[in-house]
């Protein structure tokens, strides 16, 4: 049989398909080629329209969250209670929200406050500079292209001559970047001065620091938010503006020089992978504005609990409780360690990630970016040479890693952004407590022994205060600092010149009673008539004695220039001290009236009660709160405070057990503790004959068992 002849192969149709292909994509590429400026301006076009829309519907989702938010406002009432605290401990979240913008917008209107101010010609001029450091680090580019160039060639001269040119370019770039760092020194510190005066304006303002404490609870520690955490909000907005400024400045620079040497294609495919892999880090990120909301709380509860310490120390140390101190001092530490501990955890991943995302991931990107120009011939690009090759690498490297290291920064300041979102919220709180506060709207979690639901209605209520020249109050309920409605409706009335005692039990009304006859807390119920603040002087049992001068301590809070306004001068002054005993401070003392120390420490408490009585005869207000002001004073002293006081034409106010302060007042308001109070007039001599006969009979009947046990020993013998 004869071998079979092998025909020859056509060609496959796969060939075909890869050449018509190949046709295809040439074909392509050369109509590309030749539109390519119109591709690249329509991609531009295209993305900066759909930025400005993305823009405009933020804003319109923002308007219609702020018109949802005020319409809600308007249906619930503009007022808390003070047994509404429940609602005011739910956490806000923080994060990079509406609540974050809204915060920061306040915040940002009391910085900077106007365009003609300080920090916005600051604001300016860094931004000046920020701008021309970016120039300057593009002619740097190039300059290192054009070094590394007339090295390749083996130019010494041209080589030399560049390097002067770059050691001159040296100049203006370091004194940039010394003056971008002075800028943003002082833009923080300006701030702070700013937003500190602010603060301070409104907390010691309508008595805000008192309420604050007293009447609220949402605010723990407004020290450490008014010390610490003003100063770290001022300096995170001063550098988030360097931080983001300037990266995105770079980013348009640097993407437009790369965009000129590699192609408008390269840098858009590029930034897609570098936006698409920032998603990624941006979603793998921590809530870093949460960690430092949580740092800053408990690091401001610390140092609550070590001030708390040294504000008890003697009363700690009486009782030896050190241990138990050390015990609470140790458990607040170590909470606030754990959790630091947590978080630099937390953030150990998220630098490894970021780093290798930011330095090599995005690198190995703008190597192949880099390469081009080398390997690909681009319309409008000639290179001649090796030595314009190596300038055109260098060059576009240098941008690069600029570029790169720009969008590094914009990717880090996302943490900024959330940790510059914790420090906004702490002190925007701040802000909105005080506000409240001054609007009389209080938020307190309620311990009331009685129950909160059964005094809702009076804690929710508000009463009348009309200024007059007497005091009464109709129908005020008297509330606890925990909620208990101590008396339903007080009523009782004063004229100046009736004395009053308040007598009753610890926890009776007596103190809160006062604190709303002096400002200091709201009236929830019926109408209270009193006279103007400045007519009512307030001295307690352990008086303040401020830091400052012997004078200061005699006429506080005035000063000197307000002392000498009114005609008083130091001889008037010594004989205030004189009646109470007390010229000696004066002889004693190493500069007399100008010595200044601790005066609470260097005087006994007799000393400091008679003190704050001289305070009151300088001031001679119309009427005096004395709450057991004489506790620590003999008898012969205690009559002559009021003797000198009533003669002055003081109205006194006195809450005492001590008997020998009857015989001074004409009324007296006495509390049983149970709900229950009596007002009438004061009988002095009468009242001691009944106290006296009233031991005489308890004496008697403590004896009565004595009695009927001896009685029963006698009736079985």
């Amino acid at each position: 049989m004869a071998p079979t002849q092998s025909k020859p192969v056509a060609p496959s149709s796969a060939a075909a398909r890869a050449h018509t292909i190949r046709a295809i994509v040439s074909q392509l590429t050369s109509i590309y080629l030749r539109n390519r400026n119109r591709i690249s301006r329509a991609v531009y076009i295209a993305l900066f329209v759909g930025l400005v829309n993305r823009i405009r519907s933020f804003i319109v989702d923002q308007k219609r969250a702020s018109a949802r938010e005020a319409a809600q406002r308007a249906e619930n009432g503009g007022t808390r209670s003070i047994s509404e605290g429940d609602a005011a401990d739910k956490t806000k979240k923080v994060g990079l929200n509406r609540e974050f913008l809204r915060s920061l917008m306040r915040l940002l209107r009391i910085v900077l406050p106007g365009w003609r101010t300080k920090e916005m010609g600051l604001l300016i001029s860094h931004s000046f500079f920020l701008v021309l450091r970016t120039l300057i680090s593009v002619k740097v580019a190039a300059m290192d292209g054009a070094i590394v160039k007339a090295l390749v060639k083996g130019n010494g001269r041209e080589f030399l001559v560049r390097i002067m040119w770059w050691m001159l370019l040296a100049l203006p770039a370091t004194f940039t970047n010394s003056m971008l760092a002075y800028h943003q020194a002082e833009l923080a510190l300006k701030y702070r001065t700013r937003l500190t005066q602010h603060i301070h304006d409104k907390y010691l303002s309508k008595l805000t620091f008192y309420g604050l404490t007293a009447l609220d609870d949402r605010i723990k520690n407004p020290d450490q938010l008014i010390a610490v955490d003003v100063t770290k909000f001022s300096s995170s907005l001063a550098e988030l503006y360097s931080n983001l400024a300037k990266p995105l400045l770079d980013m348009t620079i640097y993407t437009i020089q790369l965009s000129r040497s590699v192609g408008g294609e390269g840098v858009l495919f590029m930034s897609f992978l570098v936006q698409l892999s920032s998603y990624v880090m941006r979603a793998l990120t921590p809530p870093f504005g949460k960690f430092v909301a949580d740092e800053t709380r408990l690091e401001g509860e610390y140092r609550f609990q070590h001030s708390r310490l040294i504000d008890h120390s003697e009363e700690v140390a009486l009782y030896a409780g050190h241990e138990a101190e050390k015990d609470t001092l140790d458990k607040g530490y170590f909470t606030m360690i754990k959790m630091i501990n947590y978080h630099l955890r937390r953030r150990f991943y998220h630098g490894f990630m970021e780093d290798y995302v930011v330095k090599y991931f995005w690198g190995a990107l703008g190597l192949l970016l880099c390469s081009v120009p080398v390997f690909v011939k681009l319309p409008g690009h000639v290179v001649a040479s090796m030595g314009d090759r190596t300038e055109s690498f260098v060059t576009n490297r240098r941008l690069l890693v600029s570029a790169s290291d720009a969008f590094g920064r914009i990717t880090g300041s996302y943490r900024e952004v959330m940790e510059l979102a914790g420090y906004t919220s702490r002190v925007s709180s701040l802000l909105q407590v005080m506000d409240d506060v001054q609007a009389g709207c209080f938020s307190k979690k309620l311990v009331s022994s009685s129950g909160t639901e059964s005094n809702a209605a009076v804690l929710r209520g508000r009463g009348k205060v009309i200024e007059s020249k007497d005091i009464q109050f109709i129908d005020v309920p008297i509330i606890s600092p925990n909620g208990d409605v101590l008396v339903r409706a007080l009523s009782f009335s004063l004229k100046q010149g009736d004395h009053l005692l308040v007598v009753g039990p610890n926890g009776c009304g007596k103190s809160s009673m006062f604190r709303i006859l002096g400002g200091l807390w709201p009236v929830y119920g019926g109408t209270v008539h009193k006279p103007p603040f400045s007519d009512i002087f307030y001295i307690p049992q352990r008086p303040y004695l401020s830091k400052g001068s012997l004078r200061q301590q005699v006429i506080y809070p005035d000063g000197v220039r307000t002392m000498q306004a009114k005609g008083v001068t130091d001889a008037d002054l010594l004989a205030i001290l004189r009646a109470l005993s007390l010229e000696h401070l004066v002889d004693v003392s190493p500069d007399g009236w100008d010595t200044e120390t601790e005066w609470r420490e260097a005087v006994s408490s007799g000393v400091q009660q008679r003190l704050a009585m001289a305070r009151l005869f300088y001031h001679r207000p119309r009427y005096a709160i004395l709450d057991e002001c004489t506790s620590s004073v003999p008898l012969e002293t205690e009559k002559i405070m009021y003797d000198t006081a009533k003669q002055l034409g003081i109205t006194l106010m006195t809450v005492s057990h001590r008997r020998s302060l009857w015989k001074y007042h004409t009324h007296i308001l006495q509390f049983d503790g149970q709900g229950h109070y009596v007002f009438t007039k004061l009988d002095a001599d009468r009242r001691m004959r009944l106290e006296d006969e009233k031991e005489d009979l308890e004496v008697l009947l403590r004896g009565v068992p004595e009695i009927e046990r001896r009685i029963k020993e006698l009736s079985a013998e």
